[in-house]
């Protein structure tokens, strides 16, 4: 009789899940988990929260969601909070288990937890499974990928990949296996409700992405996507999958089977287009790994130096930029930031402010709501030049930016003057 544990990581979601799937469909007992990291409690090197509001609220709400759709299939989510080792022997002791099945996350602290899970003699199989492409579908080896997106996208273009077939949900879950166990719950642990644009979860996650194509929305989304204010200038999709609500493969069908009906276009090409961008920044840990997370990321050129005053007029929006300090106070507001706002006052913070990047880099993790490790380091890498764009580098203008996508003034006037 084979008991199997399937450790939920970035992937709350039981659609489009092929680890899940699997497990299911190998175990006679299925023990469902989550484990929150001490180290989202405390505070980074910089000396601020490493996991704040808006990202603790999504994650609650998208926890209780996926704990709610187990419980109508007869089994449950149970919660953890500490190292992934210590819950592991400790889960052992009570309800002994064969294999822990789980996702895939090729970045260097995940990649760490599952090392030491394995040398305590734990059988681990990891799914990868946040990408819109398989690897095993590209034309190369993602050791010998090329670096430049660019010649990237071509390559796949040329071969007309598209995107991977998600597969369907389980249709049985295992029950839960007899155990003995204190398990510290974390419903209502962060019961102080916060203003967000976003509700966690996967059921979530599909209405607003039927919305959006509903809505016609793809049709205008290279015209609008520059847009700093509203719900529709962009799609929104980022909160749910950083937290794997939904999957990239079933945006890409969805994509798909709306070209399919009302035709392709230039906005329906590029959201496909920013969904391979995703995937870019995802395969290029298989070829540099922990490189990209070195304070010089992979090129050696001499570091800013940390200025605390200096940060902290970056990020509490008090720099006297105005535009800067809009953008900055809807990020610790809403915890969210156009992509045109993200690459101007990261590139503010780096050129102007003359700021270490990492620190950047470590705010962004600390206040998005959509915070992705593979997409924030990529970013970040991207516009301080020490990644693999061969420009070196990418400085905005905030003055023409200014005047190109907030000429009126509204999205100063709306955060500068908000109460």
């Amino acid at each position: 009789m084979s008991t199997i544990v399937y450790w939920f990581r970035n992937d709350l979601r039981l659609g489009d899940n092929p680890g899940f799937k699997e497990a299911c469909a190998s175990a006679n007992y299925l023990l469902p988990i989550y484990i929150h990291p001490n180290s989202n409690d405390d505070l980074t090197s910089w000396g601020f929260p490493r996991f704040a509001r808006h990202s603790r609220e999504f994650l609650q709400q998208s926890l209780h969601e996926l704990r709610h759709q187990l419980i109508t299939q007869g089994s449950t989510l149970l919660e953890f909070n500490g190292k992934p080792a210590e819950v592991f022997q400790l889960l052992g002791k009570q309800a002994p288990f064969d294999t822990i099945y789980c996702e895939q996350i090729q970045a260097p602290e995940e990649l760490a937890e599952v090392n030491v899970i394995k040398n305590l003699g734990f059988n681990i199989r990891q799914f990868w499974q946040s990408s819109m492409l398989d690897p095993k579908d590209l034309p190369f080896d993602l050791r010998e990928m090329p670096d430049v997106f660019t010649k990237f996208r071509q390559e796949v273009e040329r071969r007309n990949l598209f995107y991977v077939e998600p597969i369907s949900t389980p249709d049985h879950i295992p029950p839960l296996p007899l155990m003995s166990i204190a398990t510290k719950l974390k419903e209502g642990l962060f019961a102080k409700q916060v203003e967000s644009l976003f509700n966690g979860g996967e059921l979530s996650a599909l209405a607003h992405i039927d919305q959006y194509f509903e809505s016609r929305l793809p049709d205008t989304y290279k015209q609008t996507r520059n847009q700093l204010i509203g719900m529709d200038y962009s799609s929104k999709f980022s909160p749910w999958l950083a937290f794997g609500c939904c999957s990239s493969r079933t945006i890409a069908q969805k994509l798909k089977n709306y070209e399919s009906t009302y035709g392709a276009n230039d906005g329906t090409y590029w959201l496909w287009f920013e969904l391979l961008w995703r995937d870019y920044f995802r395969f290029l840990h298989f070829k540099y790994g922990i490189k990209r997370y070195r304070p010089q990321g992979l090129v050696d050129k001499v570091l800013n130096s940390f200025d605390e005053k200096k940060f902290q007029q970056w990020t509490s929006g008090c720099t006297g930029e105005d535009f800067i300090d809009a953008g900055m106070r809807e990020l610790q507001e809403t915890g969210f930031l156009s992509n045109r706002m993200r690459q101007v006052v990261a590139s503010f913070w780096i050129y102007d402010m003359k700021g270490d990047w990492r620190a950047g880099a470590a705010w962004f993790e600390s206040q998005l709501v959509d915070y992705d490790v593979y997409s924030n380091q990529g970013n970040w890498l991207y516009i301080a030049g020490r990644g693999t764009d061969p420009r070196g580098g990418r400085p905005f203008n905030v003055k023409k930016q200014a005047q190109d996508h907030d000429p009126d003034g509204a999205y100063r006037s709306k955060w500068l003057n908000a109460p």
